[in-house]
C-alpha cells in the first residue's frame, strides 16, 4: 500500500479545511475594511472581498497541492504523521504570517481612520 497517497489526501483535507475556515473569518471580519476604502458603495464592497476570497482560496489551495511533489516517499506510518505535520505547520506559517504584514500594513491606514474621526 503506498502511504504518499494517503498522506495526500489527509493532508489536503486538513489544509483545505484550515484554509477554508481562516477565508471565511477573514472575509467577514475583513468587509468593514472593504467597505471604509469604498464608502457608500456596499454592494460593490461585497463583491470586491468576495474577489479577493476566491483569490485566497486558489492561491492557497493551489499552493497546497503544488507542494505534494516536494514530498519523499513514505514508508512508515510514523514518517506518515512527521510528514503531515510538518506540511501542515508550514502552510499554517505561511498563512499566518501573510496574514500578520497585512495587519501591518492595514493598521496605518486604521490609525488614520481613527485620527481623522477625532477632529
Amino acid at each position: 500500500m503506498n502511504l504518499n497517497i494517503i498522506g495526500y489526501l489527509i493532508y489536503l483535507g486538513i489544509t483545505t479545511f484550515i484554509i477554508l475556515k481562516v477565508g471565511k473569518i477573514c472575509c467577514k471580519n475583513g468587509n468593514i475594511y472593504v467597505a471604509d476604502l469604498i464608502p457608500n458603495h456596499a454592494d460593490l464592497c461585497q463583491k470586491i472581498n468576495q474577489v479577493l476570497l476566491l483569490g485566497y482560496y486558489l492561491l492557497n489551495i493551489g499552493y497546497c497541492t503544488m507542494t505534494l511533489i516536494s514530498w519523499q516517499k513514505i514508508i512508515s506510518s510514523t514518517q506518515l504523521i512527521e510528514t503531515i505535520c510538518i506540511k501542515t505547520a508550514v502552510i499554517i506559517f505561511i498563512i499566518s504570517v501573510l496574514h500578520y504584514l497585512n495587519i501591518l500594513i492595514i493598521t496605518k491606514y486604521i490609525q488614520k481612520l481613527i485620527n481623522n474621526n477625532k477632529n
